[in-house]
């Protein structure tokens, strides 16, 4: 795991744990702004892949895993391909550019530490997720035995479980790096 996230050119210290947390709520806050402004507009008619989108930049930007770049180490522990070409003059000006490392580099290979780390946050993550999946699947079920049940929520069927199911497909991307920053100890600085 990264001790220092570089963001637009400034290096942010997220050694304490107490920082990665700040970021994980923060994350996880705007993602929820996100998916409720996105309802109260349109009903996500047309715009619940902007929320897919977003976790994605999310997960390039801070939280890694998935991508290089974001505070955890890529989970397939191999060196992000690099091109023959230099980066664009708007990434340059921005500051989002990243460095030329080896392939034989260690901050992307993974130890046997990492791969336990990786391991059990997915185990975790997805444990979860199983049982989330299951919410619209039941409350499906239940408009389909009775159908009046369900008359209390303030949405469309359909909506809410599109919603229900874009929440998931959110956290299937996220929470796995969400637990490791959540769980990891206060680490010492490289600076």
């Amino acid at each position: 795991m990264n001790a220092e996230l570089v963001f637009f050119g400034k290096r942010l210290n997220m050694a304490q744990r107490q920082r990665r947390r700040m970021l994980v709520v923060l994350i996880y806050a705007s993602l929820a702004i996100l998916m409720a402004a996105l309802w109260h507009f349109s009903h996500w008619r047309g715009t619940g892949a902007y929320v897919f989108w977003a976790a994605m930049l999310i997960c390039r930007l801070f939280l890694g895993g998935y991508y290089a770049g974001g505070l955890v180490k890529p989970f397939r522990g191999k060196a992000p391909m690099q091109s023959e070409m230099p980066p664009p003059l708007l990434l340059l000006k921005l500051r989002m550019y990243k460095p030329v490392l080896a392939d034989g580099d260690p901050a992307y290979r993974n130890d046997e530490r990492d791969l336990h780390q990786r391991d059990r946050a997915h185990y975790l993550a997805y444990q979860g997720l199983g049982w989330a999946v299951l919410v619209p699947l039941f409350l499906a079920t239940f408009r389909l035995i009775k159908p009046a049940l369900l008359d209390w929520i303030p949405m469309a069927p359909d909506e809410m479980y599109y919603g229900l199911l874009l929440i998931a497909l959110t956290l299937f991307l996220t929470l796995p790096q969400a637990i490791m920053l959540w769980t990891e100890p206060d680490m010492e600085s490289e600076a």
